[in-house]
């Protein structure tokens, strides 16, 4: 099933611009409420819009504390990089300490990457909002449909499907340990997995997501799933 909070939106440019809203919301709640806000973003094209968005308003910046829920095993400042591709539209523009920003060092290699990581995620309190993702295929981060289950709260991830695999991705459990979630998906090209998703098939974004996300969905995803305005 879909989450309850499933809203529908005209086009791409719509869901960036909702989520970008939702986001500097949650941030003033946290900041107010525990002053820091502690984000964990998604890579891919789908929130690259949503970035370039927040890059344009007003927050309190240097409240911010910034994770990735997944990063490609590639060097540093490699420009297909989850971090590369936020720093470029969005991080090198706004006044967050460089201490408060934490990319996966996967040029580390996978294993060492996720063990550091790991280990970074248990210094700190919950996320206060999760952004995700999801694939033509239903994954989200680097978990991808068939792959074995993993305990660690981030992981190795060899023989992805999808170009290069080698990765580094924070578990179901992680993507959960958060106040809110956040999931993006546009495109028509995705339609067929959203439709499956709210037939209950077992993808991994179905796994990922907590009974507090809230789903924006472009017409063209949610063609095949029937979803109203």
């Amino acid at each position: 099933m879909l989450p309850a909070d499933t809203r529908l939106l005209v086009d791409a440019e719509a869901v960036a611009a909702e989520a970008c809203r939702l986001i500097g919301r949650a941030a003033q709640d946290a900041i107010r409420q525990r002053r820091v806000f502690r984000l964990v973003l998604a890579g891919g094209n789908t929130p690259r819009r949503c970035y370039q968005l927040l890059a344009a308003t007003e927050q309190d910046w240097p409240a911010w504390e910034i994770f990735w829920s997944d990063e490609r095993c590639l060097q540093a400042n490699h420009p297909e990089r989850n971090d590369r591709m936020a720093q470029a539209v969005w991080l090198a523009q706004v006044p967050i300490p460089a201490a408060q920003l934490h990319p996966i060092p996967v040029e580390l290699g996978p294993e060492i990457a996720a063990a550091r990581y790991g280990a970074l995620l248990a210094e700190g309190p919950p996320f206060d909002l999760v952004l995700l993702g999801m694939g033509e295929d239903g994954h989200t981060a680097s978990l991808f449909p068939q792959a074995a289950a993993q305990d660690a709260p981030v992981i190795a991830v060899h023989g992805a499907p999808k170009p290069p695999a080698e990765r580094v991705s924070l578990n179901y459990q992680s993507l959960q340990t958060c106040r809110e979630q956040l999931v993006l998906v546009t495109g028509g090209e995705k339609s067929s997995a959203l439709a499956a998703w709210q037939q209950n098939a077992r993808l991994p974004i179905a796994r990922a997501v907590t009974n507090n996300a809230c789903l924006l969905v472009d017409v063209a995803a949610g063609r095949l799933a029937r979803l109203k305005h």
